[in-house]
C-alpha cells in the first residue's frame, strides 16, 4: 500500500482517519502515535510534525474508531476496548501500513494500548514504547478528575469545544467516559503485561498531572525486565505534549534516535541517509 500524506485506513469494518508525516515506513523507521481518550489526528496539533523533524523518521498518526473523523462506534463500548484496540485493531493497522520497524508512542488510553499490545505481541519490529501520561490501574484521583469532566461537558460547554474535534462527540465522550466510570471498570489492571514488554521503555509525565499519581511509574519499575527512563517535566500537566511541547520533544527524540540508529531500525536508517545523500 502506497501511504498517501492523509487519507483513510479500512480496517475491517472500521475507516480509520490517518496522517503520515516524513519517510513512509518502507524507507525509514516509523513513530506510530496513539492518542488519548478524547484524542484524534487533529488533537494531537503540529505535535507529530515537530517529532518527525526532530527524529527524522516517518511519523503516522491515526484516529481510533469513534473519534476524530473515523467511523463511530457501537455504545456502549465493552470494557475490554482497551484490550480489543491492542490484540486486534493495532497489528492489523500496522501490517495495512507496512510498518517496518520503530516506536509505538501512546498517549494516556494510547499509552495503555501500546502497553498491551508489546505485553502480548512479541514483534520484532518493535524497538521502544513512549508512554505519555500512562495509567496501567484505576486510581480514585483519576476516576474524580473524569467525573468532573463529564460534568463540565454536560453543563459547563465542554461539549461545544470538544465537538470541533469529533464528527459525533457524542459518541467520542460517552464511548470514553462510560466505560472509565462503569463500577466494574475499577478492576481493570495490567500491570501483568508490564512483565512482558521486551524493548525499552519511556514515560514521560507531567509533575502535574492529577489523573496518575506516581504509583503508575512504580508500577513499571516494579514489574518491568526492560530498561525503563522516566522524565519528568516541570509546570505540565496530563498533556505534555501540549503543556511542555519543547521539554517534551526533547525527552522523545533523546531516547528515540539512538534506539532507531543502534537496534533493528539501522539497517534501513542507514538506507534512507544514503539514498538522501
Amino acid at each position: 500500500m502506497k501511504l498517501a500524506d492523509s487519507g483513510f485506513l479500512t480496517i475491517g469494518a472500521q475507516r480509520l482517519e490517518y496522517r503520515m508525516i516524513g519517510p513512509r515506513p518502507g524507507d525509514a523507521p516509523t513513530l506510530v502515535l496513539l492518542h488519548e481518550g478524547l484524542g484524534c489526528v487533529e488533537r494531537w496539533g503540529d505535535f507529530p510534525d515537530t517529532l518527525q523533524a526532530a527524529t527524522g523518521n516517518g511519523v503516522f498518526v491515526y484516529s481510533r474508531a469513534g473519534y476524530g473523523k473515523s467511523s463511530p462506534v457501537k455504545l456502549p463500548r465493552p470494557l475490554s476496548y482497551m484490550h480489543d484496540e491492542a490484540r486486534e485493531t493495532l497489528p492489523r493497522v500496522l501490517d495495512a501500513i507496512g510498518f517496518k520497524c520503530g516506536l509505538l508512542v501512546g498517549h494516556d488510553d494510547g499509552a495503555s494500548i501500546v502497553t498491551i499490545y508489546a505485553g502480548s505481541h512479541q514483534d520484532h519490529r518493535l524497538n521502544g514504547l513512549v508512554l505519555i501520561a500512562p495509567h496501567f490501574f484505576i486510581e480514585e484521583s483519576g476516576l474524580k478528575a473524569i467525573e468532573e469532566i463529564r460534568k463540565a461537558y454536560e453543563t459547563a460547554g465542554l461539549r461545544a469545544k470538544l465537538a470541533r474535534w469529533h464528527n459525533d462527540i457524542d459518541n467520542a465522550f460517552k464511548g470514553w467516559s462510560g466505560v472509565w466510570l462503569d463500577p466494574d471498570f475499577r478492576k481493570w489492571d495490567i500491570t501483568e503485561e508490564l512483565a512482558y514488554v521486551r524493548v525499552p521503555i519511556l514515560i514521560a509525565q507531567g509533575e502535574d498531572d492529577r489523573c496518575g499519581s506516581m504509583r503508575q511509574i512504580e508500577a513499571v519499575r516494579e514489574e518491568c525486565y526492560c530498561p525503563v527512563e522516566v522524565v519528568l517535566l516541570p509546570k505540565a500537566r496530563h498533556s505534555p505534549q501540549r503543556d511542555a511541547p519543547e521539554a517534551t520533544l526533547k525527552a522523545i527524540a533523546d531516547f528515540a534516535n539512538p534506539l532507531l540508529r543502534d537496534r533493528q531500525g539501522a539497517a534501513v536508517y542507514a538506507a534512507h541517509e544514503a539514498y538522501n545523500g
